[in-house]
C-alpha cells in the first residue's frame, strides 16, 4: 500500500512514464536493462521515504553537533591549560553533568511519543499542552537532582576518584548548576518544535548558540583568565541562549496551531505524564550512565589520571559522532510516531527499515575514518605524549562502539516513536548492568586488561547484547497492532 498521497500519485504515474519511454530509443537499451518493475517502485518509495527522514535529520544533526560541540569546546580549551583541568572538566561534564543529562532527556522524549502521535492524528492544541507539562516535571526533577551539583567533590571521592581531581570537577560542577536548569526547558522545547518539522529553526539557533559560546570562551578563559572556572561558566551561557532563542520563537508566533499559551491544563494529568517521562528518563538514562560507570571504573586504575584523560578524549569523540545516530534517534521517533498516529502501520515498518540502513551505512563510513587516523585523534584535546599514546591504543575500540551506536539508538528510537518505554528500560537494565558491567570488571581487573579490558566488556557484552535484542524485537513488530493501539491512545488521551 502506498505510504501516502504524494507517493500514490506518483505510482499512478508509472504506466504513463513507462509508455512515453517506449516510445522513445533513447531509453529502450535501459528498459531492457530492467528486470523487475517492483525495484524501480521500491527505490522511489525509499527516495520519497529518505527525504522525509532527512528533512528531520539534516537540521538534527546540526543541532546535536552544535549543542555538543559547547562540551567538546569546553573541555578541548581546559585540555590545554593542564591534564589535572582536562580531567576535572572531563568528570563534570560526563559524569556530573551526563549523569541527569542522560534523565532528563530521556524524560523530555516522552514529548517525542507524544506530540509526535499527537500531531500525526491532528490534535494541535495537545503539544503545547504537553510542553508545558514537560516544563513542570523537569524542573522539578532538576530540584531533586540538585544536591548532585553541590555535593560532587564527596559523591565523586566516594566513587573512588583521586582526592585533588574529585575537588576540582566539584567546583567546576557548582558553577555548572544553571546549565542544570536550562535542560527542564531546552529539551521538551526541542522535542515540541521537532515534532512539528520545525528542524530549521532549532538548526540555526544552535548554530547561534555555537557562535555565543565560542566568544565566551575566548573572552572567560583567554582574556580574562579565569581558568576552569571560565570554561564551566561558557557552558552556562551558551546553553541559556538555546532556551532564549527557542522559547522566543515559540511565544512569538512561530507556532500558531500548537502554540496557544499558558494554559491550566498543564497541571492535570501530571501523574500519567510523570509515569511516561520516567519511563522514557529510564530507558535512555540507564544507558547514558553505562558510559558513565565505564569513566568511573576507570578512574580507580593505577596512573588513573592519564587513564581518565585518554578514555575521556575517546568518549568525548564517540559521543560528539552519536550525534548524527542521535539525529536518527529522534527523525525515527518522529516519523513512527507520526505514521502510527495516521494510522499507516507500513508506513511506521517502512520508515524504521530506511533509517536503521542509512545510520549504518554512516557508521561504517565513521568506522573507517577512525581506524585509518586512530594516531591523530587526540590532537585537539592535547599535547601530552601519554594521553596521545593512550588514545592511539583504545581507538580500536572506539571504532566498534561507533559502529554499534550507529544501529541502537536508532531502533531505541522505533521504541520511542512506538511507546516502548517501559520495555527497552528493562532490556537496557539486564543487558548493560547484570551482562555489560560484570563483564567489564571481570576484563579489567580479573584478567588485568586494565581500561581496554574495561571498555570491551562493557561494550561487546551489555551494548551489542542489548542490540540484538532491540533488532528481534523490531522485526518481530505486529505494526497493524500498533495502530489500533496507537489509536485507542488517540481517542483516551488525546481527546481529553
Amino acid at each position: 500500500m502506498p505510504e501516502n498521497g504524494a507517493t500514490h500519485h506518483q505510482e499512478a504515474k508509472v504506466p504513463l512514464l513507462e509508455q512515453h519511454l517506449l516510445d522513445d530509443p533513447k531509453h529502450q537499451q535501459a528498459l531492457v536493462l530492467q528486470d523487475d518493475p517492483r525495484e524501480e517502485r521500491l527505490s522511489r518509495r525509499v527516495l520519497v521515504e529518505s527525504k522525509k527522514l532527512w528533512h528531520i535529520v539534516g537540521p538534527a544533526i546540526i543541532s546535536r553537533i552544535t549543542s555538543y560541540s559547547m562540551l567538546v569546546i569546553t573541555q578541548a580549551f581546559a585540555g590545554h591549560l593542564g591534564d589535572l583541568e582536562l580531567g576535572a572538566i572531563s568528570i563534570a561534564n560526563n559524569v556530573i553533568v551526563g549523569f541527569d543529562f542522560g534523565l532528563l532527556l530521556g524524560m523530555a522524549s516522552a514529548l517525542e511519543t507524544l506530540c509526535g502521535q499527537a500531531y500525526g492524528a491532528k490534535k494541535y492544541y495537545m503539544l503545547g499542552v504537553y510542553m508545558q507539562r514537560s516544563w513542570i516535571v523537569l524542573f522539578l526533577c532538576c530540584v531533586l537532582l540538585l544536591p548532585l551539583y553541590l555535593f560532587a567533590s564527596p559523591f565523586l571521592k566516594l566513587l573512588g576518584q583521586p582526592h585533588e581531581l574529585a575537588e576540582m570537577s566539584g567546583m567546576a560542577s557548582v558553577w555548572m548548576i544553571p546549565l542544570h536548569f536550562s535542560f527542564a526547558f531546552q529539551f521538551p522545547l526541542q522535542r515540541f518544535l521537532q515534532s512539528q518539522l520545525k528542524n530549521m529553526v532549532i538548526a540555526w539557533v544552535s548554530v547561534a548558540a555555537l557562535v555565543v559560546h565560542v566568544i565566551v570562551s575566548w573572552l572567560l578563559v583567554y582574556r580574562l583568565q579565569l581558568g576552569l572556572i571560565g570554561t564551566a561558566m561558557t557552558l552556562n551561557f551558551s546553553w541559556w541562549a538555546l532556551v532564549l532563542g527557542h522559547l522566543g520563537y515559540t511565544l512569538c508566533g512561530g507556532c500558531p496551531l500548537t502554540w496557544t499559551g499558558f494554559s491550566i491544563e498543564a497541571f492535570s494529568g501530571l501523574w500519567e505524564f510523570t509515569k511516561l517521562s520516567a519511563a522514557s528518563g529510564v530507558m535512555l538514562c540507564l544507558e547514558n550512565w553505562y558510559y558513565r560507570i565505564l569513566i568511573l571504573m576507570t578512574g580507580n586504575l593505577k596512573n588513573a589520571e592519564i587513564a581518565v584523560d585518554a578514555l575521556s578524549i575517546c568518549m568525548t569523540i564517540n559521543g560528539w559522532e552519536m550525534m548524527i545516530p542521535f539525529a536518527f534517534f529522534a527523525a525515527t521517533g518522529v516519523r513512527v510516531a507520526n505514521e502510527l498516529g495516521a494510522g499507516n502501520g507500513k508506513g511506521a515498518k517502512f520508515a524504521t527499515i530506511v533509517s536503521v540502513m542509512t545510520s549504518i551505512i554512516i557508521g561504517l563510513v565513521f568506522w573507517v575514518l577512525i581506524m585509518c587516523f586512530h594516531d591523530k585523534l587526540a590532537w585537539i584535546f592535547s599535547s601530552s605524549e601519554p594521553v596521545l599514546h593512550a588514545v592511539n591504543r583504545l581507538s580500536i575500540l572506539l571504532a566498534f562502539t561507533v559502529l554499534l551506536n550507529s544501529v541502537q539508538p536508532v531502533l531505541s528510537g522505533v521504541a520511542v516513536g512506538s511507546g516502548w518505554q517501559k520495555y527497552v528500560a528493562y532490556i537496557n537494565l539486564g543487558c548493560y548492568y547484570l551482562i555489560g558491567v560484570p563483564l567489564g570488571f571481570l576484563m579489567g581487573w580479573v584478567f588485568e586488561q586494565g581500561v581496554m579490558g574495561i571498555w570491551a566488556g562493557m561494550i561487546f557484552g551489555g551494548t551489542a547484547v542489548q542490540t540484538l535484542i532491540l533488532a528481534i524485537i523490531t522485526l518481530r513488530c505486529d505494526w497493524e497492532k500498533e495502530v489500533c493501539k496507537t489509536t485507542y491512545f488517540a481517542l483516551t488521551t488525546l481527546a481529553h
